[in-house]
């Protein structure tokens, strides 16, 4: 088996500098050193040094982009591809991989640390194994056991695009509230296989689309919104529903898609300006997504705010997460589809990031 490390930053490659006792980047190639039992193993593991380490609060979709295009570039050669990355936006980098990589047959485990490698107590050595561990495992049938892009994480594996970092302390610094781990390790890894998705057509060419439209706004409802400054962000415009037909030429291309992080169930205000500010914004082709602020259930228009989204075109996001929400509106959007098939797709789960209705 041969498994392609991919280190793109982050807290699980800096070690102390003997010399001064500070923190600097580790030389992957040494890594074994480090941590002798990857070669117990019997894996074949190569070292990407293509990607010069960086703070994971400075991941662009740039970056995105270059790790599906190394993932292409190196699909035929290895069984698996560990991807480490800081935990800040590791969720967010998953999940937009989990919608770039399409026809994925091969395992793309992302982890990390919350402690740096070259401390005594890292969760980083058993975070680094036990990812190189589930890449390389196989199923029975011959092929490999979690085909699809996830993430492990203090002995649990989540799917990628289901996860959410919710402690900046703990070292179970993810979770999955809305669908359950493909793998909890223990004395044994025991693989969930009903929730592992496998692709129908194995043998598929793997495609990437790395053209991701950055020209999109996430907003947070919160109680004393200002209406200016959601219609300035839905809209363009900036006038708060009043004199809606006067804005300038510059403002109107705006944004081409919006995320709402609602109440609940999805409750917004039932103010008359939050709705006319949705109103002209679908008017103008913004695609307009629903989610919850709660880590826990999703969506569901049972109030009159929700009620009243649905009939305006606000398209529910279920119980996706905001990192899965945010990267899927970037994908479909960057596909350049007409605005009936971009709804369409972004309605419907397409890597498994939703419940099917």
């Amino acid at each position: 088996m041969r498994i392609l490390l991919i280190y793109t930053g982050g807290t699980i490659g800096m070690v102390s500098d003997p010399a001064t006792g500070a923190l600097k980047p580790l030389n992957f190639r040494e890594i074994e050193s480090e941590i002798p039992a990857l070669k117990r193993l019997g894996v074949e593991i190569e070292y990407h040094e293509g990607f010069p380490p960086i703070d994971s609060s400075d991941v662009t979709p740039a970056d995105w982009a270059r790790l599906a295009e190394t993932i292409r570039d190196n699909y035929a050669t290895f069984d698996g591809f560990v991807i480490l990355h800081g935990t800040d936006t590791m969720a967010y980098t998953a999940s937009a991989l989990s919608f770039m990589l399409e026809n994925l047959a091969k395992p793309v485990v992302f982890t990390g640390s919350q402690i740096p490698i070259g401390v005594l107590r890292t969760d980083g050595r058993e975070n680094l194994v036990t990812a190189v561990e589930i890449a390389s495992a196989r199923h029975p049938n011959g092929g490999p056991m979690v085909p699809e892009v996830s993430i492990y994480f203090q002995n649990r594996l989540f799917r990628a695009n289901r996860t959410t970092k919710w402690s900046a302390q703990q070292l179970n610094a993810f979770t999955s509230e809305n669908y359950p781990p493909l793998a909890e390790v223990g004395v044994t890894i025991n693989y969930n296989e009903g929730a592992i998705a496998r692709p129908e057509n194995p043998s598929a060419t793997l495609k990437i689309s790395t053209r991701l439209n950055t020209n999109v706004a996430f907003v947070r409802l919160f109680p004393g919104l200002d209406p200016r400054i959601f219609d300035t962000i839905a809209t363009g415009n900036g006038n708060g529903g009043r004199n809606a037909g006067s804005e300038s030429e510059s403002s109107k291309r705006g944004i081409d898609g919006l995320i709402i992080q609602s109440f609940g169930s999805g409750n917004t205000p039932t103010a008359p300006w939050f709705f006319d500010t949705l109103r002209r914004a679908i008017d103008r082709g913004v695609h307009v997504v629903n989610i919850t602020q709660c880590l826990a259930g999703g969506v569901e228009p049972i109030y009159e705010s929700g009620l009243r989204l649905a009939e305006l075109g606000v398209i529910s996001g279920r119980d996706m997460t905001a990192e899965a929400a945010l990267t899927k509106l970037m994908y479909t959007l960057g596909l350049d589809l007409s605005p009936a098939d971009t709804r369409q797709l972004l309605t419907v789960p397409l890597r498994g990031e939703a419940t099917k209705q």
